[in-house]
């Protein structure tokens, strides 16, 4: 039987229906691309037509906020120890100390100590901003589409259909945390009720924190030979 399948107004085709299957197997068609073949009155989507050929959905993520307090750790040493330690975080806090001392209980004191901390301290603090921003940029986009944390624990990021998410959604997602943040952090806590267990940040976003690693997930090798590639 041969196939032909549709993808964003156009024909494609036709194809032999076990090199079909094998796409929606790897992933490399869509379960929601319309095929036909002859004898159909009208254009289906593939997990129709093909019910068993599409693969299970993996589960969201039970508990991904396990995933942070691992990665705290592997953060700490570039951004603790050699970034805010190189750059005189321990004389800074030792000042800062000084001068409350000098005045326990004055708000005023103790305001302009802090004022004193982050403007010595200001472009050490900016530098582990932007390191951490970017490490959780570059791991949840890559091939792993997972920090350290996540991939200890065999969860990643993708978008809403399990695919791997662009370096700029990445960007906009870990910036998006500061909103689940700051209204008391109940961004985060929506991944407890919402149907796909998403944050609000996820939800903005349009990604998802799914169970399993994504190198168990890697499409199947295209078989090679005339009529069985699809390029769409």
């Amino acid at each position: 039987m041969e196939i032909w399948i549709g993808r964003d107004g156009e024909r494609h085709g036709p194809y032999k229906e076990s090199d079909v299957r094998e796409w929606l197997r790897s992933g490399k068609v869509s379960p929601d691309d319309l095929a036909w073949y002859e004898g159909l009155a009208d254009w289906q989507p593939l997990s129709v037509l093909f019910r068993d050929a599409v693969p299970a959905a993996s589960p969201p993520a039970d508990n991904p906020y396990a995933a942070y307090i691992l990665d705290a750790i592997v953060l700490y040493i570039p951004n603790n120890l050699v970034i805010m330690r190189s750059m005189g975080d321990g004389a800074a806090q030792e000042t800062m100390k000084q001068a409350m001392m000098a005045a326990p209980g004055d708000p005023h004191v103790m305001l302009a100590a802090y004022g004193q901390y982050y403007a010595t301290m200001g472009t050490a603090i900016l530098l582990t901003a932007v390191l951490t921003w970017l490490y959780f940029a570059v791991c949840e986009s890559s091939p792993w589409q997972a920090t350290l944390g996540k991939l200890a624990l065999g969860i990643r990021v993708t978008d809403l259909e399990g695919r791997r998410i662009s370096f700029w959604r990445a960007l906009g997602r870990y910036l998006a945390k500061f909103l689940s943040t700051i209204i008391l952090c109940i961004g985060f806590m929506m991944a407890g009720w919402t149907r796909r267990k998403q944050a609000l940040h996820d939800m903005l976003c349009s990604t998802l924190v799914l169970n399993g690693r994504a190198s168990e997930f890697k499409p199947d090798a295209t078989p090679t030979g005339k009529g069985n590639s699809f390029s769409a």
